[in-house]
């Protein structure tokens, strides 16, 4: 079995991992970066369609922190706000603007376009048309690159953390606290398994939303990092508050795609059926919007409602130029957004809980770090507020950094005699037909009975649902010779289940996790 052996380990190739490795990599350390997907600048980056939060116009720390409490419905963390409200313009300008250059858009002035989003008090994300997360997520991958300490290995899976307390061979090891030092990894062309050695290993694989049958997330979203941080003992918190995006285009036989909040920022109005506005404001937190649009669609029986972009075009903006992404991608579908309405409907977005991390992004376990979305900073309470994503990305891959610089120091991890994956005995090929059958029943159980709208009847049956999937999976995993899908159905009903029960413990209401049979 090869070994890689490094200082520091990142799983997940995203703003927050790429941000850390390099900041790492600029002061000495060595680094090496995995990313499970074949192309090495995918991510959950990639798809943040509508920007990044900057200064506003007469903007204070005070309104920033003010707009993300509301959002949040005052479940955040006072700390984590008060930081990001601080740090996260100053560090936008620092790296992205003045080191990578991220090409933002400027207004006829030629001072960087400033846009409203829902939550927001004034005009405050800056963006690069609907593709803001694709010109970071390019930006940060070239510099990682081309820098002599990062090694970025693209189509790799991470299967586990190495704990010592599971893979020493040190028989004292079990009796003393736990540390991380790696990760055990599948390269998927060659299906060779090998393990990571690394003083200390930080996790930014992103979020949740593929485990739901509507999600803007690409497939990898499956929690990986967060379930196996939790199977190494790490504390994973606030998993019931799912963000779900408003505005993703819902059409038969057409994937669903994000159809970007800004695109409401620049005035968009929404419609029922009848072709009437049923909502006050289109930028009512995205939970309230959410829940209006939902009740609305199962007042009328309908499958989606209907975005019209005619106001912003009465203002003078050339949809194909502002929201070129989205125009071609609607337009692929069928509908031209300058004379046709979107057809939308709400789908899974983001994850505002994962592995508990303090302000500098430690866990509970010495030598594990998480950052991104598969973190819980406590940034975001029960609420995303829209275009903190990205911010907290960097935020914390800089802060995370910062902390291992400051007081690294390197593990023998040679005492600890890591064992070596063992899949000698193991000789059935995975059965890819049934893990996709698995998958199917996974997300519609989700979908439907832990979505935007809950209840202890439904919950319950999907816990029991949940389970007995889990049997089966679990026989599947332990007696199948490992791949990327069977790697991603284990950590798919892990990260299920762990929704479900904490959606079930939470019986009261708050922001992104609504209950309708509770206050």
């Amino acid at each position: 079995m090869s070994t890689i052996e490094c200082e520091i380990l990142i799983i997940g190739a995203g703003i927050a991992g790429l941000t850390c490795a390099i900041k790492l990599a600029d002061r000495g350390k060595n680094v090496v970066v995995i990313n499970r997907s074949e192309d090495p600048e995918e991510s959950n980056t990639k798809y943040a369609q509508g920007g990044i939060v900057w200064w506003g116009e007469d903007d204070s720390v005070e309104l920033i922190e003010t707009d993300i409490e509301e959002a949040g419905d005052e479940v955040g963390r006072e700390s984590a706000i008060r930081i990001i409200a601080e740090d996260g313009p100053v560090l936008v300008k620092y790296l992205l603007i003045d080191r990578l250059r991220v090409n933002f858009d400027k207004d006829s002035f030629g001072n960087l376009h400033k846009t409203l989003e829902g939550g927001h008090s004034k005009n405050r994300i800056i963006h690069v048309a609907d593709q803001t997360g694709l010109a970071i997520q390019k930006a940060l991958f070239q510099e990682a690159k081309k820098h002599p300490n990062i090694n970025i290995l693209s189509s790799t899976t991470a299967i586990d953390l190495i704990s010592t307390t599971h893979h020493s061979k040190n028989r004292d090891a079990i009796y003393q606290s736990t540390k991380i030092l790696g990760a055990y990894i599948l390269e998927r062309g060659s299906k060779k398994i090998s393990k990571v050695l690394a003083s200390y290993t930080i996790i930014a694989s992103g979020g949740v939303g593929a485990v739901y049958e509507y999600t803007t997330n690409p497939e990898g979203a499956r929690g990986d990092g967060i379930v196996m941080a939790k199977r190494a003992g790490a504390h994973v918190i606030n998993m019931e508050y799912i963000q779900f995006h408003p505005t993703a285009f819902k059409k038969d036989n057409c994937k669903s795609f994000l159809i970007s909040e800004s695109v409401r920022g620049e005035g968009a109005i929404l419609l029922n059926d009848e072709k009437e506005r049923f909502v006050e404001s289109e930028l009512l937190p995205r939970d309230e919007l959410t829940r209006l649009i939902y009740k609305e669609m199962k007042k009328r029986g309908t499958k989606n409602v209907w975005l019209s972009c005619e106001p912003i075009m009465k203002k003078g903006i050339k949809l194909e130029e502002r929201f070129p992404k989205i125009f071609s991608d609607c337009l692929e579908c069928g509908i031209d957004i300058r004379k046709d309405l979107i057809p939308v409907a709400p789908a899974s977005h983001y994850l505002c809980g994962g592995i508990r991390v303090d302000e500098w992004g430690k866990t509970n376990l010495a030598r594990l770090y998480a950052i991104g979305e598969a973190s819980c900073t406590g940034l975001h309470g029960a609420n995303r507020l829209a275009s903190t994503s990205l911010l907290e990305g960097l935020v914390w891959g800089i802060r995370s950094a910062e902390n291992i610089i400051g007081n690294f120091s390197k593990e023998d991890i040679e005492a600890f005699q890591i064992s070596d994956w063992d899949e000698r005995f193991i000789l059935k090929e995975p059965d890819f037909k049934l893990i996709d059958e698995y998958l199917s029943k996974i997300k519609n159980i989700m979908w439907e009975r832990v979505g935007i709208v809950r209840s202890e009847t439904e919950l319950l049956r999907a816990m029991r649902d949940l389970m007995m999937l889990s049997v089966e999976i679990v026989e599947m995993y332990r007696t199948s010779k490992l791949s990327d899908e069977l790697i991603g159905l284990r950590n798919t009903i892990e990260i299920a289940i762990e929704i479900t029960s904490c959606a079930r413990r939470n019986r009261l209401s708050k922001g992104a996790h609504y209950r309708e049979d509770t206050l």
